[in-house]
């Protein structure tokens, strides 16, 4: 029996395409159930995923006021009846070989937690979606964040998007964190290798996942990360790698970087030299990717859409480690 146990609040636009995938699976349904944990969603999410529940009755929902998805996920799993779970995204799209070929590849890796490849796709036809997309696919945007960019093999990694994983791995080290309402994920996968366990990245498992509609969801998205990053760290008692290092580096240089450069010439210099070489790299993404998709606002969003995404982070960053030093509540004022 497998578990697919699918977090949901106010998701819409999106359900009926999820559950579509899901139904779409070759996986024998006799075998499967999908546990759809809603937070109560006040738009149309409940009676869409009502009406698919009686068309299929191996999907189920249940409640779950709270709201986040550490506790969606935790609730799910208590509930599921499976003895492998997956986790999955009102968001996403699966392929029809999801479930099965991440269960072959659990067991044949002998891995603890096994995953696709996240392809980025944009929420709507508008050049905004579209920049939002392409910049979170990036390796500007993105670093070495092998499951947004791509791989060429099964590889190793210390993060996969959702999951696969035997019902057994939460008796060994525990359920999801609840105190966090990001990087969730992360620390879930970090204390899965702190157990020596191994997770891999499936390059031939592509998940579709529809990004965010506007720049302020961009903005809060990756700020919520960066916030809540140092709180990972803590708990692991280690960082889980070294990229989430690079957008805090990149606000505190431009930050010290403008205010020395008013007094010291040479600080100046460097200042402006490495200022232009980030609008140049950002502008030549944008104008080949641009070039590639025939929208030529492209070539503006874009650029402004990764200063978006490295500065969000990095604020976050730096108010999550303030947090840490005053014993902040790390969930105050947030949208969940």
């Amino acid at each position: 029996m497998i578990s697919l146990i699918v977090p949901v609040y106010n998701e819409e636009t999106h359900m009926e395409r999820c559950v579509q995938s899901i139904v779409a699976q070759d996986y024998p349904k006799d075998d499967m159930e999908v546990i759809f944990v809603d937070g109560m969603s006040t738009d149309r999410t409940r009676p869409i995923l009502s009406a698919l529940i009686a068309e299929y009755p191996f999907l189920r929902m249940i409640d779950e006021p709270r709201r986040t998805i550490s506790v969606a996920m935790n609730t799910g799993i208590r509930a599921a009846q499976g003895d492998i779970i997956i986790r999955l995204n009102a968001r996403t799209i699966i392929p029809a070989n999801y479930v099965s070929e991440l269960v072959k590849h659990l067991n044949s890796l002998h891995a603890d937690n096994v995953g696709g490849v996240c392809k980025t796709l944009p929420a709507n036809d508008t050049p905004l979606c579209k920049s939002i997309a392409a910049v979170l696919s990036s390796r500007f945007g993105m670093g070495n964040s092998y499951f947004r960019i791509g791989v060429d093999e099964i590889r190793q990694v210390d993060t996969v998007p959702l999951g696969c994983f035997r019902r057994s791995l939460f008796d060994k080290i525990g359920f999801y964190d609840e105190q966090l309402i990001r990087n969730q994920n992360d620390e879930f996968n970090g204390r899965i290798i702190k157990h020596d366990g191994r997770i891999y990245l499936l390059p031939h498992i592509a998940i579709g996942y529809y990004a965010q509609e506007n720049t302020k969801q961009l903005w809060s998205l990756f700020y919520q990360y960066g916030l809540f990053k140092p709180l990972v760290n803590k708990k692991l008692g280690t960082p889980t790698n070294l990229r989430q290092f690079c957008p805090v580096l990149f606000v505190l240089g431009l930050a010290l970087g403008a205010l020395l450069a008013t007094w010291i010439r040479w600080i100046a210099v460097v200042f402006t030299l490495i200022v232009t070489l980030y609008i140049v790299i950002a502008f030549t993404i944008s104008t080949e990717r641009a070039r590639r998709e025939h929208c030529r606002p492209m070539l503006y969003q874009m650029p402004w859409l990764f200063f978006v995404v490295h500065c969000g982070y990095g604020v976050g960053y730096l108010h999550g480690i303030y947090k840490l030093l005053t014993n902040g509540n790390f969930n105050t004022g947030l949208k969940r």
